[in-house]
């Protein structure tokens, strides 16, 4: 007997959930059936995404087949397939997937590598100065590596991993406190703030620009450069301070690591001079910067302003062309099109639920509840902050997360008076220090939890330390910064 292509019992829990709001629970006054019938079925599909009744890539084709079907978007049939359709014509989408394929020239070439064991070779004589190397690294390769996976636990996790057993730092030896569990744990709070800190470090980000534009009528659409911008000063702050922080915490019991640097130099001899694949991912890598960044326009004028989409196309040709990435490879970067699916799948809901009025309609009834507390905007802010971040203790995927809540918050901020750049920045932020809390908390988390050098008890403890410091350096330095940037 074949396996099931689904997990039954979180099947049965997404569909009843949805018949359960779509035919039992009532339809509230000032809301379309056609609102609740999208409600009914986008809940559906979070509570399927979030118990992994399937692939999330098959969620969401058969998430569009039942929107197509449903007729909510139109009476037309042939309308209704296109408005279903119609995200992926959203070239944010085509940016994440395309990053993705992008950087899997890292990992083809060993650049990635080389940049970790470079770092190590010469700051690697204190096993704080491996933290560092490690939290370094990750921001070099951050802007280029959409899947925040592969960058922690596809590139740095190895490198983590080989250094700790340099030292004879291994799990099933019960030597973890050597000086591994110390670096594991720096491997991966890197993560959340790298995430941060660039529309292109993690997947869910464009999806969290497009929610933005949403919830502000158009109004706030977040470039490339302005989030990077944005995010950088607190950014480099949070990833000065964990480090040390971490050190702190859970403090390793080797201290001076003189022979780390030896170790690195011995791989770097072995990877053997830098290869041409790697100059030129080297090259691209800081075109493309060049090109998010708007450099160009700088001094040449607008006329050579590029779509940070039309960029990321250039640079994946560009590695075609020189045959660092094949077709092939292309092709079987297979996250990056799953990622272009379940994207695309997600932010038509998205939209639909805010076409259909139930946004509006939710988020008034969220902000009716707030105005009778009796408080202002600062603290319905922090209020609506707080339960966002804190609520991904409910959630295994920030995609489904951000989804399923971002839209409402930012309306109801917004609405309740909150300064709109500085809030949506801080909840665009927020979408990312999350991911400190759990080892469920995104993909990276259950790769280097599940390596075994910290228990449960040490990752929750970390991970909450890490979401108040992350968030307080983002309120406090990222709101002096934006006030600096003239945000507000």
């Amino acid at each position: 007997m074949s396996t099931l292509p689904f997990k039954p019992w979180p099947t049965a829990i997404a569909v009843a959930v949805t018949l359960l709001i779509w035919l039992v629970i009532p339809l509230p006054e000032g809301l379309t059936s056609d609102a609740w019938l999208m409600l009914a079925m986008f809940v559906g599909t979070i509570v399927a995404i979030i118990g992994k009744a399937m692939t999330i890539g098959a969620i969401s084709i058969i998430a569009i087949s039942i929107v197509a079907a449903s007729g909510v978007t139109s009476d037309n049939p042939g309308t209704a397939i296109n408005n279903a359709l119609s995200s992926y014509s959203n070239s944010l989408i085509w940016l994440i997937a395309i990053s993705i394929m992008i950087s899997r020239g890292l990992i083809k070439t060993g650049l990635g590598a080389r940049i970790g064991y470079y770092f190590i070779s010469i700051f690697g004589k204190k096993t704080l100065g491996i933290g560092y190397s490690l939290a370094f690294s990750e921001l070099c390769i951050a802007p280029v590596t959409p899947s925040n996976t592969a960058r922690g636990g596809g590139i740095m996790h190895p490198i983590m991993r080989s250094i700790a057993k340099g030292f004879d730092s291994l799990p099933e030896e019960g030597t973890s406190s050597k000086i591994g569990k110390y670096l594991a744990l720096v491997n991966y709070h890197s993560n959340p703030i790298t995430s941060a800190m660039f529309v292109t470090a993690t997947a869910p980000n464009p999806l969290t620009v497009e929610l933005i534009s949403i919830a502000t009528g158009a109004d706030i659409q977040l470039t490339w450069m302005t989030w990077a911008l944005a995010m950088l000063l607190p950014g480099l702050v949070a990833i000065l301070a964990m480090p040390y922080i971490l050190y702190l915490l859970y403090p390793p019991d080797i201290k001076q690591t003189p022979q780390a640097t030896q170790m690195a130099r011995d791989k770097l001899a072995e990877m053997g001079k830098i290869s041409l694949d790697e100059v030129i991912m080297l090259l691209v890598f800081l075109v493309l910067l060049l090109l998010w960044a708007d450099i160009p326009a700088i001094f040449l004028g607008d006329a050579v302003t590029l779509n940070t989409t039309t960029s990321a196309f250039i640079g994946l040709s560009l590695l075609l062309i020189t045959g660092v990435l094949t077709w092939e490879d292309v092709l079987n970067e297979k996250n990056a099109w799953d990622t272009l699916l379940w994207f695309g799948a997600l932010i038509m809901m998205a939209s639909q639920l805010n076409e259909t009025g139930l946004i509006a309609w939710f988020s008034s009834n969220i902000e009716n509840g707030i105005t009778r507390m009796g408080i202002n905007w600062v603290g319905a802010s922090a209020l609506l902050v707080l339960t966002f971040l804190y609520s991904h203790y409910f959630f295994a995927s920030t995609t489904a997360h951000i989804t399923a809540m971002m839209a409402a918050f930012l309306t109801v901020g917004l609405s309740l008076g909150a300064p709109p750049m500085p809030f949506v920045l801080i909840m665009a932020a927020t979408s990312s220090i999350m991911m400190t809390l759990t080892h469920y908390a995104t993909g990276t988390s259950p790769v280097i939890f599940g390596s075994g050098y910290l228990t449960l008890g040490e990752w929750w403890k970390a991970g909450f330390i890490m979401s108040v410091v992350n968030l307080v350096i983002w309120v406090v330095g990222g709101g002096l910064w934006w006030k600096l940037l003239g945000h507000y």
